[in-house]
């Protein structure tokens, strides 16, 4: 069986094709900058070969054609035909509370997940637009969409009700959603099991740090709290996204700036959190760099995201009654050990020590904490893809057996 993946931005999209029968990954590539006329599509045949193509664009329709064109061409030997994809599994960030696990999406799923896209206005459109561009260019393979909410689900009431009145939770589900679950399900079962047979039923707190970041706390594999909340907006201070702010902040940039709701809220989705601090760039490798040459804002921005982190995995603990285990996944998480050591001297308390030779090694998923750390810190790569196609094949096999039981 076939699967191929789907995570699609607003000016990129993202993809790997998987043969499931040996968990081998037959392509994976992406397409960035679409829309611009110098956008860049790369394929990656796993050993075999490396292809980059500089072409325009236009949007998503022409990158699943291009896409779709790359798969089946005779010269590559991937796919004799797009039949041979038995189903495509695409992240959606948002599902709020109608969806608990990944469904198979039909017109009545097409029309909630519209309805959703007020909720994750970065991400669920470009999502939704990556499903009805593949339900077009590939008639009758069916569209699975695997929710980055749903793993949150297990969140007690005490962690998802906000203290506003009960009516905007009752009539309109405001409430804490958490995202990125894809990922944290996937980090927190991988060091459950480096940590097999020295800790059982870990207590574990997942850090996915990249330009959107947010902390799981988990235990018995199950989400117990998370940093994010209603949106992704909230939580940790991220690239460009301001993270928790007292709410006033809102209404004082409206009346000061005579702008709408709308434009406050781009202000604080695309123009603030580390960007907004530095007015260097949302890239932690820019900020790396202009602080190393004295840049005092840079340095300061690295310093609020990294006491905001270690500020959220300390408000995680209670949740979980302990912690065992701390694991960074995503591309800061993974690719930057200067944040891994300033956010565990902020956690020197909890008896967090590094081992720094491990630490500031390039070689995967590994242990980096000293051996006389009270609290064991990993270090796990992500690899939400292969969770996406592990539940985009599992929905399937429901559903024929579903059918069959019809029968």
């Amino acid at each position: 069986m076939k699967i191929l993946t789907l995570n699609c931005g607003s000016s990129s999209l993202k993809y790997k094709l998987f043969e499931m029968k040996t968990n081998n990954v037959l392509a994976k590539g992406q397409a960035d900058r679409i829309g611009l006329t110098n956008a860049l599509f790369s394929h990656d045949l796993q050993g075999r070969e490396v292809f980059q193509n500089e072409r325009r664009l236009a949007d998503h329709h022409e990158a699943v054609r291009a896409l779709l064109s790359f798969l089946t061409n005779k010269e590559q030997s991937i796919l004799k035909d797009i039949n041979e994809i038995a189903g495509v599994g695409h992240r959606v960030v948002h599902g709020g509370e109608h969806f608990h696990q990944s469904v198979v999406v039909n017109q009545a799923v097409r029309e909630i997940l519209e309805a959703t896209k007020k909720l994750a206005p970065l991400h669920n459109p470009p999502n939704l637009m990556g499903i009805d561009v593949c339900t077009e260019l590939m008639v009758g393979v069916p569209q699975v969409a695997v929710f980055d909410t749903a793993f949150h689900q297990t969140l007690p009431p005490r962690a998802f009700i906000y203290a506003i009145p009960y009516r905007y939770y009752a009539n309109d589900h405001v409430r804490r959603y958490g995202f990125h679950g894809i990922s944290h399900r996937y980090v927190a079962s991988r060091a459950a099991k480096i940590l097999r047979g020295k800790i059982d039923n870990p207590r574990i707190i997942t850090c996915h740090l990249g330009n959107g970041s947010s902390l799981c706390a988990v235990a018995q594999g199950q989400s117990r709290d998370t940093s994010m909340g209603f949106t992704p907006l909230s939580g940790v201070v991220m690239g460009t996204r301001s993270g928790d702010i007292d709410p006033t902040v809102v209404s004082f940039i409206a009346e000061k700036e005579k702008c709408s709701l709308t434009e406050v809220m781009d202000v604080l989705n695309r123009q603030s959190g580390v960007l907004g601090i530095s007015g260097v760039s949302p890239d932690f490798r820019d900020l790396e760099k202009e602080a190393a040459q004295g840049h005092e804002r840079a340095r300061l921005a690295l310093d609020v995201f990294a006491y905001s982190v270690a500020r959220g995995v300390a408000s995680l603990i209670p949740a979980i009654d302990g912690l065992d285990a701390l694991a960074f996944t995503a591309g800061i998480g993974e690719n930057s050990p200067k944040m891994r050591r300033r956010i565990c001297s902020f956690l020197a308390w909890l008896g967090v020590a590094l081992n720094e030779d491990i630490n500031s090694e390039d070689t995967g998923e590994r242990e980096i904490s000293a051996r006389e750390s009270k609290i064991t810190v990993l270090v796990v790569p992500t690899d939400e893809e292969k969770i996406i196609a592990q539940e985009t094949m599992e929905v399937l096999q429901q559903d024929k057996r579903a059918e069959k039981n019809r029968f």
